[in-house]
């Protein structure tokens, strides 16, 4: 698990290489986090919730016989996971057998490939599967066939399912939910609490959401901890919020954050986004007859990665925010996070940023007056009014 800051091995960068990105998964968070590491990616993971099987739950337990006892007109499944989950608390129960000849004789809808998967592996056949793997698909398709009178019983996840019970209720169907596993706050709270720190403090480049009880359980710990303004502050102009799908973003967009998403809900084109968007948003300058680019805990001085502490990334944005300009180190001072009033302070972690850096003449020091960054002469007309 991803519970820790993991840094993967600068040796041959990807187009991650660093940045730092945020999981929020339960599921699947190392996979996420896998195929982040591939790519160069620092990973922070801290799970926003956990999964709780029912599998001793007496609601599943009702639902089940309720289901063997009168069997719907229609069963739709929308996780493997779940849909796993259900039929081996059947088999633990000894309905295993009865409730799989029920899903024999009804319309069995699947919401994507995965959950077919799993239906074909208890030996059943699904009726139609959505090709956008779409929940609105499912129920256009139902409304579409008409509901009224009929019985159909909905295979709940844990994750919200915008106005689908709403609707097939208010279109005259009895509706049977079966809550195979449910969300829950984490055990312990000390991971997100570090993942919300990093977030807000700019820590992280992007944090990643791959369902909406995640990241609604992420908002509601931010208010409790009275970090509910900085955090949305955080996602809206520094820190990039990426989300698996559309549904996954509604918390987020609820309180006015705007999200990126891929056009396939998946994690790898998820982390192929990020790919694109990060390195897009790196500062790149030309520096002493050199190319920089500034990312999120690292710098690439001409192709080569050179990771870099803290404080000096927070002297290299500052003297980056006006490329050729002197800043003075008093100005240095205040970006420099908890480092009082000392300005030697600015001299010290000026020195190891240079250290890091490689190349000591990026930096230049104007006596009695601060730093700056010494951009190439060609440049200087194109930063001047910066």
């Amino acid at each position: 698990m991803y519970d820790e800051q993991h840094k993967p091995d600068h040796g041959q960068h990807g187009p991650l290489a660093g940045f730092t990105v945020g999981v929020t998964a339960a599921r699947r968070a190392d996979e996420l986090g896998a195929l982040l590491q591939r790519r160069g990616a620092a990973v922070l993971h801290a799970p926003a919730l956990r999964i709780v099987p029912l599998s001793d739950d007496g609601d599943l337990l009702a639902a089940t016989k309720e289901i063997v006892d009168q069997a719907p007109d229609v069963v739709v499944a929308t996780t493997a996971i779940g849909f796993r989950g259900w039929i081996e608390a059947a088999d633990g129960w000894g309905l295993g057998e009865d409730l799989l000849d029920r899903l024999r004789g009804v319309e069995l809808l699947a919401r994507g490939p995965k959950v077919k998967g799993a239906i074909r592996a208890a030996g059943l056949t699904e009726d139609w599967s959505p090709s956008s793997e779409s929940m609105a698909e499912v129920l256009d398709r139902l409304l579409e066939e008409g509901v009224d009178g009929r019985r159909i019983a909905v295979q709940l996840h844990g994750e919200p399912l915008p106005g689908f019970v709403e609707s097939l209720r208010a279109a005259g169907a009895e509706v049977v939910g079966v809550p195979v596993y449910r969300w829950m706050p984490p055990e312990d709270i000390s991971p997100v609490d570090r993942l919300l720190d990093a977030t807000v403090s700019r820590g992280l480049d992007a944090l990643t959401f791959t369902s909406a009880p995640a990241a609604a359980s992420l908002l509601s710990r931010a208010e409790e901890r009275g970090l509910l303004p900085e955090l949305l502050t955080a996602l809206s102009h520094d820190v990039l919020p990426a989300c698996v799908g559309p549904v996954t973003a509604l918390p987020l967009q609820a309180l006015g954050v705007d999200t990126v998403q891929p056009e396939r809900f998946r994690l790898g084109p998820l982390v192929q986004l990020l790919c694109q968007e990060l390195p897009a948003r790196a500062r790149s300058l030309p520096v002493a007859g050199h190319r920089v680019e500034i990312r999120g805990h690292a710098v690439l001085v001409d192709g080569v990665l050179r990771p870099v502490p803290p404080a000096g990334m927070s002297l290299l944005r500052a003297l980056s925010r006006r490329p050729g300009w002197v800043v003075a180190r008093s100005e240095l001072l205040r970006a420099l996070p908890g480092a009082g009033r000392d300005e030697h302070a600015v001299e010290t972690a000026m020195a190891r940023l240079r250290s890091a850096l490689g190349t000591p003449k990026l930096i230049q020091t104007v006596v009695k007056r601060g730093y700056r960054l010494a951009l190439d002469p060609a440049a200087d007309s194109k930063y001047a009014d910066a």
